[in-house]
């Protein structure tokens, strides 16, 4: 290990938020703009009923996209996120193949995951209200 790497780890925290946090943005925003159409494509890939799944993951990757940019409980929406890539890859995406399939899914699960366990680092807005979850 490079021992002197580790001050800037809370700093490769606040990338890795900001990063998961647009992509998850970039994700729900078209969501949330056209809700009939999500609402109509949940229920074309098997989430009955398809306006509260849709509704659910379109606010998820919206807020929870600007929560993470600013650290605001992250290691639940880590959780939430983990097991949201689970099943898009498991239910969706699986039969696409890694390639043009669910590669990406793949980092975006390992990227929420990490935030899951061990948090965002010092630079959140969690750290700055002292805000224990257990």
């Amino acid at each position: 290990m490079i021992q002197l790497l580790f001050i800037f780890s809370d700093w490769a925290f606040l990338l890795l938020r900001v990063v998961l946090g647009a992509i998850f943005i970039a994700h729900g925003w078209p969501k949330i703009n056209d809700l009939k159409g999500t609402f109509k494509n949940f229920e074309m890939m098997g989430f009955k009923p398809g306006f509260f799944w849709g509704l659910l993951i379109a606010l998820l990757e919206f807020v929870g996209g600007l929560f993470l940019i600013i650290g605001l409980l992250v290691q639940p929406l880590g959780i939430l996120f983990v097991m949201e890539m689970l099943v898009a890859i498991l239910m969706v995406k699986r039969k696409l193949g890694l390639v043009s399939g669910y590669e990406l899914d793949i980092v975006i699960l390992a990227a929420s995951l990490v935030l899951a366990t061990v948090g965002g680092g010092a630079l959140t807005l969690d750290e700055f209200l002292n805000l224990r979850l257990y």
